[in-house]
């Protein structure tokens, strides 16, 4: 047992290990994600519905989006932005690896005659010939890859981008960094069985790496047939450090927000949205 629990509260390096998928193509925990993105009240896995309808508006407005607009939604979930954006009258493209999630979005577009090209897979591996207007990666999915991944995914937008492109996407701040606490704790049927419908134990341990500004919930999973682990890793972000980052891949910056929706960047904000685009 002593083992196993130094095993359990073992401190891997930043981002060690990938294991988002899962989190998303499990049967289980796909569902159980795409009731949080369809609860409209809360922001966990979308924003609320409010902020939603306000974020698409200035998204509308900035970028001028119409019939001609190309988008692709990296992350779409189950199309609470890609379906705003094809009433607007958008081409719109969602790219998720969920695959419960882009069932919900297809059904909901049919049911409302809207043409949305959706596509199964994780956005790390998406190719396509097309080239679009506006590239976006909402509720800071930029902050759960790695430098390497991060790396992986500029290089791809740059490559998807029309002559005048633009990025639109979200970070955590170091606002929100500096909240974040080291624990230790451990629960039965951890977040009300969110992780599986049998009985199980969920370690659940936060790690903050100072230097690399990013932290890690690891969560052990300890069921009667076996034990597995995910790792939500998170990168944190000043003003500065997200500009150099764009920058360093041929972006230019055009401008720095607090979220989403166009509010004025605060430091004090918990998030960060650039828009940016190719040089």
């Amino acid at each position: 047992m002593f083992k196993e629990l130094k095993e359990i509260n073992s401190r891997p390096e930043p981002f060690q290990f990938y294991t988002a998928e899962e989190l998303w193509t499990n049967e289980h925990t796909a569902k159980q994600m795409l009731e949080y993105h369809l609860n409209e009240s809360i922001d966990v896995s979308s924003r609320n519905k409010e902020f939603i309808e306000r974020s698409v508006a200035w998204i509308v407005s900035h970028f001028g989006v119409d019939g001609k607009t190309e988008i692709a939604d990296f992350g779409c979930g189950p199309g609470l932005y890609t379906t705003r954006l094809a009433e607007q009258g958008a081409k719109v493209t969602g790219i998720d690896f969920s695959e419960n999630s882009l069932k919900y979005a297809r059904q909901v577009a049919s049911q409302k005659s809207l043409e949305i090209n959706y596509v199964h897979t994780n956005y790390l591996h998406f190719e396509t010939t097309r080239k679009f207007d506006l590239l976006m990666m909402i509720m800071c999915d930029f902050s759960a890859l790695s430098p390497e991944q991060r790396k992986l995914m500029l290089l791809k937008f740059a490559s998807l981008l029309k002559p005048g492109g633009s990025v639109l996407l979200d970070v955590y701040s170091l606002k929100s960094f500096s909240q974040r606490e080291e624990s230790a704790t451990y629960e039965l049927n951890q977040l009300n069985g969110f992780w599986s419908p049998e009985d199980y134990y969920c370690f659940v341990n936060t790690f903050k790496y100072e230097i690399e500004k990013v932290v890690l919930d690891k969560y052990t999973i300890i069921e009667e047939s076996g034990t597995r682990i995910v790792y939500n890793w998170l990168q944190y972000f000043s003003k500065d450090s997200l500009q150099d980052e764009f920058e360093e891949h041929g972006f230019t910056v055009e401008e720095i927000y607090s979220d989403v929706a166009g509010a004025p960047f605060n430091p004090e904000s918990p998030e960060i949205a650039i828009v940016a685009k190719k040089l």
